[in-house]
C-alpha cells in the first residue's frame, strides 16, 4: 500500500525566504517557485500580499523523481508598479500529507523604484510681506519615491542648503533664516530628485521684504567764504517702500525741497534731495541735517554736515631778533612767530633762503606761533628766515622775514709748501690760507710753541659773508730740519677762536749708517746668524743691497743666506760663509755702503792621528795629532793617559795644527794609549787614542781561570794560553817535556786569536778526552826578545772556585752596585748570587745576578745604613762557599741643610712682625687723616653755604669743527702761583713729537661737550681724520710785545715738548649733538653787549708774571670761562714743592673782574643735595691739603683744575677713568677738584684729555 509524502522543501529560485526583491517600475519580473519530492504531486498557490493570484502569467510543470516522487515548478511573471512597492509575494505548496493550517511556503518582498512626488512649499505664501530683521522657516516637502526624494533649496540660484531628512516615502528640507533687505525680490526654489527621476521636481515663491533705509548721505563742501551759496546733496540707502528725506539748515525746517526715487541695483529704492544753502557773516560754521523716513515702517536715520564758514588771519609777527644784532657760530639763536585771528587759525611755516625748516608750533584759543631754534653756524650769516602764515581763506601768504648776522670762526686752515720737494741749501716758502670767516682771521705762524713772523699777509671775500686770509713764511731748508713742525693758526678775534693746521717738514738727503760698534760679527757654524745695517735717510724708502767680497750672494741648492732689506740673515752657518759682506743703501737721493767682516767659528776635530808607533826599548817616540777648528792654537790640544804621570818623560810641540807628544826613553811601562783631546770651547771636546807600543819579551796570563781548565770524558777539552807580547809572539805546546803535533792529527788542534794590539791567545784543543788526557800541558810564548813557559792543567769537570774578589761600584740612598772578579768555573757555565746583610742583623738577603754578568744592582735599601756583601758561584755540579763578609758599603742618608739656609729659616717670622707693625701705624695715621677731614670738610661747609656753583668735568674732544679754543687747563694753571720759574724746570724732548703730521697748542675759546656714547663713555677718536687738521692756538691778541719776548703759552709744555693731539673731523653745520638731553645744542652764548646775564660765570685765575720764556702773556681783565678740550702728551714737567707756600689757587681775587654767564645756565636747584654728595666723596678720597703739590710733583700728564663751589658733573657709574676727586683743603679753592690722569693703555689717543662744560639747570651737561 503507497503512503503520501509531504514535499521536501520548497524556495524561490534565487532569492531567501523573506529576502528582498529590488525592481525599476514597469520592468517585467518573473518569480520561480520549486516545490521537491512530494507524493503525490503538490499543488501550489501564488499570493500576493494576502490575496491570492490568479492568472494566465503562471505556469507550473511537474518532474517525476526517484522513488515516484515528484517536484513541481511554477513561474509567476508580473510587471511591478508604484503599489507593488513594500508588497510580499508568497509561494505555497498545499499537499494532503500537510496541514491545512500550515502549508509549506516562501515569500519575497518587493522594492520598487520610482520618481518622487513634486515638491511643495510651507511656511510662506506668495505676496505676502516680510520685514528686515524678521525670523523665517521655509519648509520644502515631497512625498513618495523610491529611493526618498532628495531636497535642495536655492536662493537666486545659489545653492543654499542641501541637508534634508526623510520619513518611509515623505523628505523635508527645513530653511530657517532672518529677513534682509538683499533678499526683496529673492526667487526660493525648491527642488526634488531621486534616480528614478527624469529631471529634478522644482517648487519656487518670490520674497517681499520691507525695511527701512540704513544711513543717509549729505554731500557737499566742507569750507565756504562769506557770501556763497553752498550747494549740497542727501541721499538716502536703499529702502522698500522709498524713503522721503526732511532737510534742517542752521535750525530751520527747510520746505519745498524737491527729491527723486531711482531703485537699487541692490534692491528697494534710492532717495536723492539737492539744495542750495546760503553762507552768513555773523556765524563761524553752518550745521545742515538731514533725515531719511520710511513712512510705513516709521523708521527715522540721520546725518549732520557742518560747514565752516572761513575767516582770513593777521599778519605774522616775528620776535627774538633785530636787525643787525651779532650772532656767534655755535650758540642758540630762538625765532618766534605768532598770527592771530583767522578760522581756521593760521597755518605758520619758517622758511631759510626759501628753504623750509621745521619749526615747534603751539595753538591757543584764537592764536597761533612757531618757535624756530636756530643753531648758528656759517650757513645763517645774512641768511633771510621768512615766516609765512595762511589759511583756506588766503590766496597769498602773509609773511615777515629777518636777515640774520652770524659770527663765525675759521673752519680749517691749509698748508702749502714751495717747492714741494725740500732738499738741504734750498729756502722754502710755506702758504698758509685760511678759510672763510667773520670777522677777518688774524694768521700766525708757529715753531716748536715759539712765534715766527710770516710775510705778505693778504685777505679776500670768502664763503657765506666772511674773508679768507693767507700769511706766507720763507724758511732756509738744512737737513736737521727734517721732522722738524711749523703750525699755522687763524683765529677770530671776535669769537675767541682759533683753528690751526700742523706740517711736518720732510727734507730729502742719502742714505747715512751710523757706525756699528764692531765691525766684526762672529757667529758658530750649525747656528743662524742675522746681522742689521740700517741706514737713515729721506725718503726713507731705500733699497738695500748686500754683496761679499764684492760678488753677489750665491749658495747652492737650498738658499740659506737671505736678504730683507737691511736685515742679512744666514741659516745654518758654515765656514765658507766667513768673509767681509758689504751692505749699500739707496734711496732717490744718494747711496751709502759699509762694510762688515762675519768669522764663523767652529768646533775643533781630529782629522789624523799617528799609527800605532812601535819602538825599541830605550829609544825616543814621537806621536802626532793633527787638528782642524776655528779658533785653533796649541792651548785647544792636550795629550793625557789615566794613572800616567805625563810631566816625567813627555813633552809636546805644536805646528800648523798639529800637536807632537814626545816621549823619552820609552821603556815596558810607556807602553799603551795616549789620548789626544781637541777643544776650542765652540763645540763638544773630540779625542782619539795613539798606541805606543815599546817592544818586550812575552808575558803570559797567570790569572787562575787561565791557568786550569776542565772537560769531562769523551768531551772537547780547552785550554787557554793569553799573553801580551811586542813584536807578535808564537805559541807552542807541549806535555811532559814532548812537544805536541798540533794540526797534524785530530787529537790535538789549535785556535790562535789576536785579542788587541798586544794582546794574543792560543786554545789547545783536546778531542774525546779520556782519563790519559788530564794532566799538566806547557805553554811556551817567543819571540825575538825572547820566550816564557807556563803550565795549564786539565781536570775533570767539578763545582766552581768562589770567585777571587767583591768590589763596590756605586752607591746612593737606597741601592748598591757591586762587581766580582770570577774564579775557575770548574769547566762549566757558572751561576752567582750575592748574599747582603745590615751590620747590625745577622739575618741575610740574597740576590742573583743576570747570566754571564759579573756585577749586580741591590734596590730597596735603608738609607744611611751600613751593609755587608758577600758572593758564591755555582754551575751544574755544586755551589762554591760564599767570600766572607768584608766587602761593606753605606747607603747615603739626606742632605743636611746649608748653614745659609738654616738662618734663613728664622727670618720670616721677623718679616712677619715687621709688616704687622706697619700695618698698625699706617691705621693709626689713616684714622687721624679722617678725623681731620671730617673736621676740616664741616668748618668749610659752614663758609660755603652761600657760594654759587657751577661744574666742571673733563671729557674727550668735540668734534664740532675741531675747533677747540677757550682757556685751557694749562692756561688756567700758568695762571696759579703754584709754578717755580723756568731756571727749575728742565727741558727734555718728547720724540712722539717728530712723529705728528700736525700739532697744535691750547688757548681761551668756548667749546661744546663731546658727544658721548650711548652707554655715557667717552668716544675713542682716530689720531687723523681727512685732510683738515684743525687745532687750537695761543691767541695772538694775549701778548702785548714782539714775538721773541713771549713767554710760553703753557709754563706745562716746554718749548722742546711741543706736541701733537689728534683731530676729529668737523661736522658742516657746526653744531654737536647731546648724548644726555638727546637734542642738538650750541656753545654758551659770549658777551655781546645787547646780552645781559644774571649769574656770573666760572672764575679764572690770574697769570703769574714771570721774567723768561718765549711766549709772554699780558696781564687780562676778563678771560672766557673755560671750556675747551686741552690735549697733551704726558711730559709735564714736576711742579717743585716751593709753590705749596704760595697757596694752591686763589680765586677770590678774580671773582668780580670776569664777565657774565647766560641766565639759568649754571642754575643747579639740586644744590644742597649735590653738595653732600661731594663731602661724602671727598671724605672717599683721603687726601690731605698738602697732597695736591705731591700729586703735582709725579707728573704723569697730572692737570689741576679749580672752580669755586662746582656743582657735580654727572658721571655714569662715577667719575671717568683718570679723574681723582681730591679735597684741596682750603676754602678759596672750593669744595672739589678733578684730577685727570694720562692712561697710555685706556684709548689710542697720545695726549691727555680734558675740559669744562656747563650744566642746565637739571644738572645735566649742556
Amino acid at each position: 500500500m503507497l503512503r503520501d509524502a509531504p514535499p521536501s522543501s520548497i524556495e524561490i529560485q534565487g532569492y531567501e525566504n523573506n529576502s528582498k526583491v529590488e525592481v525599476r517600475e514597469g520592468q517585467d519580473l518573473t518569480l520561480t517557485c520549486v516545490v521537491a519530492n512530494s507524493k503525490p504531486v503538490a499543488q501550489i498557490v501564488w499570493r500576493r500580499g494576502k490575496s491570492e493570484v490568479k492568472s494566465d502569467s503562471i505556469e507550473n510543470k511537474v518532474i517525476e523523481t526517484e522513488g515516484k516522487r515528484y517536484t513541481v515548478t511554477s513561474q509567476l511573471r508580473i510587471k511591478p508598479g508604484a503599489a507593488d512597492d513594500y508588497m510580499g509575494y508568497t509561494c505555497q505548496a498545499k499537499h494532503k500529507a500537510l496541514h491545512p493550517e500550515k502549508p509549506l511556503q516562501t515569500t519575497v518582498q518587493l522594492s520598487v523604484l520610482y520618481p518622487p512626488g513634486a515638491p511643495y512649499i510651507d511656511g510662506y505664501k506668495q505676496g505676502e510681506t516680510l520685514r528686515r530683521g524678521q525670523s523665517v522657516e521655509l519648509i520644502c516637502a515631497s512625498r513618495g519615491g523610491n529611493p526618498p526624494a532628495q531636497l535642495i533649496w536655492y536662493k537666486s540660484g545659489i545653492q543654499e542648503r542641501m541637508a534634508y531628512r526623510t520619513s518611509e516615502r515623505l523628505s523635508e528640507n527645513i530653511y530657517k533664516f532672518t529677513a534682509e533687505a538683499s533678499d526683496n525680490k529673492a526667487v526660493l526654489r525648491c527642488e526634488a530628485n531621486n534616480i528614478m527621476a527624469k529631471a529634478p521636481l522644482k517648487t519656487e515663491v518670490v520674497l517681499s521684504v520691507l525695511f527701512a533705509p540704513t544711513h543717509v548721505t549729505i554731500s557737499g563742501p566742507s569750507e565756504a567764504r562769506v557770501g556763497d551759496r553752498v550747494p549740497l546733496q542727501c541721499q538716502t540707502a536703499p529702502s522698500n517702500p522709498p524713503a522721503e528725506i526732511k532737510w534742517s539748515v542752521g535750525g530751520h525746517q527747510v520746505k519745498n525741497a524737491t527729491s527723486r526715487t531711482v531703485e537699487s541695483p541692490e534692491g528697494g529704492w534710492i532717495t536723492m534731495s539737492n539744495i542750495t544753502a546760503p553762507v552768513d557773516a555773523s556765524k563761524r560754521s553752518l550745521v545742515v541735517i538731514c533725515h531719511g523716513l520710511n513712512m510705513q515702517l516709521t523708521e527715522n536715520v540721520v546725518s549732520t554736515h557742518t560747514v565752516n564758514i572761513l575767516l582770513p588771519p593777521s599778519p605774522p609777527i616775528i620776535s627774538g631778533y633785530e636787525e643787525g644784532q651779532i650772532i656767534p657760530a655755535g650758540s642758540v639763536q630762538k625765532l618766534g612767530c605768532m598770527s592771530t585771528g583767522g578760522n581756521p587759525l593760521a597755518t605758520l611755516t619758517w622758511y631759510k633762503n626759501d628753504k623750509k625748516v621745521n619749526s615747534v608750533i603751539k595753538t591757543a584759543d584764537k592764536s597761533v606761533s612757531a618757535e624756530l631754534t636756530i643753531l648758528a653756524n656759517v650757513t645763517d650769516n645774512q641768511a633771510r628766515y621768512r615766516c609765512e602764515a595762511h589759511n583756506s581763506a588766503t590766496e597769498i601768504p602773509l609773511f615777515q622775514t629777518k636777515t640774520l648776522s652770524v659770527h663765525f670762526a675759521p673752519e680749517t686752515v691749509k698748508i702749502t709748501i714751495d717747492p714741494p720737494e725740500l732738499k738741504p741749501g734750498i729756502e722754502a716758502t710755506l702758504i698758509c690760507d685760511s678759510s672763510s670767516s667773520n670777522p677777518p682771521a688774524i694768521i700766525s705762524w708757529w715753531r716748536d710753541g715759539i712765534a715766527v713772523q710770516g710775510i705778505n699777509n693778504s685777505s679776500k671775500a670768502g664763503l657765506w659773508g666772511g674773508t679768507v686770509s693767507s700769511l706766507e713764511l720763507k724758511v732756509n731748508i738744512t737737513q736737521d730740519m727734517n721732522g722738524n713742525v711749523y703750525t699755522c693758526q687763524s683765529t677770530n678775534e671776535a669769537l675767541q677762536r682759533s683753528v690751526h693746521e700742523a706740517v711736518n717738514l720732510q727734507v730729502l738727503y742719502p742714505p747715512k749708517f751710523s757706525p756699528p760698534p764692531s765691525s766684526t760679527v762672529v757667529g758658530f757654524e750649525g747656528e743662524s746668524l742675522t746681522v742689521g745695517m740700517v741706514a737713515n735717510g729721506n725718503p726713507m724708502s731705500i733699497a738695500y743691497t748686500w754683496t761679499k767680497e764684492g760678488l753677489p750672494i750665491q749658495t747652492p741648492g737650498v738658499q740659506r743666506i737671505v736678504s730683507e732689506g737691511p736685515i742679512l740673515n744666514i741659516t745654518k752657518l758654515t765656514r765658507n760663509d766667513a768673509g767681509v759682506y758689504t751692505c749699500e743703501a739707496v734711496n732717490s737721493q744718494g747711496s751709502a755702503m759699509i762694510n762688515i767682516t762675519i768669522v764663523v767659528e767652529y768646533g775643533a776635530s781630529i782629522k789624523s792621528i799617528s799609527e800605532n808607533v812601535v819602538v825599541n826599548p830605550g829609544e825616543d817616540a814621537m806621536l802626532s795629532c793633527t787638528v782642524e777648528g776655528k779658533p785653533l792654537n796649541e792651548e785647544h790640544i792636550r795629550w793625557e793617559r789615566i794613572g800616567y804621570d805625563m810631566t816625567i818623560k813627555t813633552s809636546t810641540t805644536y805646528a800648523n795644527g798639529t800637536s807632537y807628544l814626545h816621549i823619552k826613553d820609552a821603556r815596558r811601562e810607556d807602553v799603551g794609549n795616549f789620548r789626544c783631546i781637541a777643544d776650542n770651547r765652540v763645540a763638544n771636546p773630540t779625542s782619539r787614542d795613539v798606541l805606543l807600543i815599546v817592544k818586550f819579551i812575552p808575558e803570559i796570563d797567570k790569572s787562575p781561570p787561565m791557568l786550569r781548565a776542565a772537560a769531562s770524558s769523551g768531551e772537547r777539552g780547552r785550554l787557554p794560553c793569553r799573553a801580551q807580547a811586542a813584536p807578535r809572539p808564537k805559541f807552542y805546546w807541549s806535555r811532559a817535556g814532548q812537544n805536541l803535533s798540533v794540526n797534524q792529527t785530530s787529537k790535538y788542534l789549535v785556535e790562535y786569536k789576536h785579542i788587541d794590539s798586544l794582546t794574543y791567545e792560543s786554545i789547545l784543543l783536546i778531542e774525546r778526552v779520556s782519563s790519559n788526557d788530564y794532566g799538566v800541558y806547557e805553554c811556551i810564548a817567543r819571540n825575538e826578545l825572547g820566550s816564557v813557559k807556563e803550565s795549564v792543567r786539565l781536570d775533570v769537570t767539578s763545582p766552581p772556585d768562589p770567585p777571587l774578589s767583591l768590589n763596590i761600584l756605586n752607591v746612593t740612598h737606597d741601592t748598591v752596585t757591586v762587581a766580582w772578579t770570577p774564579g775557575f768555573d770548574g769547566g762549566m757555565k757558572a751561576n752567582y748570587r750575592v748574599r747582603y746583610r745590615e751590620a747590625n742583623n745577622d739575618h741575610y738577603r740574597y740576590e742573583d745576578s743576570l747570566p754571564n754578568s759579573h756585577k749586580l744592582t741591590i734596590t730597596g735599601l735603608r738609607m744611611n745604613t751600613l751593609y755587608l756583601f758577600s758572593v758564591m758561584a755555582s754551575n751544574a755540579l755544586g755551589s762554591s762557599k760564599y767570600l766572607p763578609d768584608l766587602t761593606r758599603a753605606q747607603t747615603k742618608g739626606p742632605e743636611p741643610m746649608p748653614s745659609e739656609l738654616a738662618e734663613k729659616a728664622e727670618l720670616p717670622s721677623f718679616v712677619i712682625f715687621c709688616i704687622a707693625l706697619a700695618g698698625l701705624c699706617l691705621l693709626v695715621v689713616n684714622a687721624g687723616l679722617v678725623a681731620w677731614f671730617i673736621i676740616k670738610k664741616r668748618s668749610k661747609d659752614s663758609s660755603n653755604q652761600n657760594s654759587k656753583s657751577a661744574t666742571i668735568e673733563m671729557y674727550a674732544p668735540s668734534s664740532y669743527n675741531d675747533t677747540v679754543t677757550g682757556e685751557t687747563l694749562s692756561s688756567v694753571s700758568e695762571k696759579s702761583d703754584s709754578y717755580s720759574n723756568d731756571g727749575s724746570q728742565p727741558d727734555y724732548m718728547d720724540e712722539t713729537r717728530k712723529k705728528a703730521a700736525s700739532t697744535y697748542l691750547v688757548e681761551n675759546s668756548d667749546m661744546p661737550p663731546p658727544r658721548y656714547q650711548k652707554d655715557g663713555t667717552l668716544p675713542h677718536y682716530p689720531n687723523n681724520i681727512n685732510a683738515a687738521h684743525t687745532r687750537t692756538l695761543p691767541h695772538p691778541r694775549h701778548n702785548n710785545v714782539v714775538y721773541e719776548q713771549r713767554s710760553r703759552d703753557d709754563q706745562l709744555i716746554g718749548k722742546n715738548n711741543y706736541v701733537t693731539a689728534p683731530s676729529p673731523g668737523p661736522p658742516m653745520d657746526g653744531s654737536y649733538y647731546n648724548m644726555n638731553s638727546d637734542r642738538y645744542l650750541s656753545y654758551p652764548p659770549m658777551d655781546y653787549p645787547p646780552m645781559e646775564f644774571s649769574t656770573p660765570p666760572l672764575p679764572v685765575i690770574p697769570a703769574l708774571p714771570t721774567n723768561n720764556g718765549t711766549l709772554r702773556r699780558g696781564t687780562r681783565a676778563m678771560v672766557p670761562p673755560p671750556d675747551v678740550t686741552h690735549h697733551t702728551q704726558h711730559t709735564v714737567k714736576t711742579l717743585h714743592d716751593s709753590s705749596a707756600s704760595s697757596g694752591l689757587l686763589n680765586i677770590s681775587q678774580v671773582s668780580q673782574s670776569t664777565p657774565k654767564q647766560p641766565q639759568g645756565i649754571l642754575k643747579d636747584p639740586n644744590k644742597r643735595k649735590d653738595q653732600q654728595l661731594q663731602q661724602q666723596q671727598h671724605q672717599q678720597s683721603g687726601l690731605p691739603p698738602g697732597a695736591m703739590n705731591h700729586l703735582n710733583s709725579i707728573g704723569g700728564g697730572l692737570q689741576m683744575l679749580g672752580v669755586q663751589n662746582p656743582s657735580p658733573v654727572p658721571m655714569m657709574g662715577g667719575p671717568p677713568p683718570g679723574l681723582v676727586p681730591v679735597n684741596a683743603g682750603g676754602s678759596s679753592l672750593g669744595n672739589n677738584l678733578l684730577i685727570g690722569a694720562y692712561d697710555p693703555s685706556s684709548t689710542n689717543l697720545s695726549s691727555f684729555n680734558a675740559s669744562l662744560g656747563y650744566t642746565d639747570a637739571d644738572g645735566h651737561l649742556v
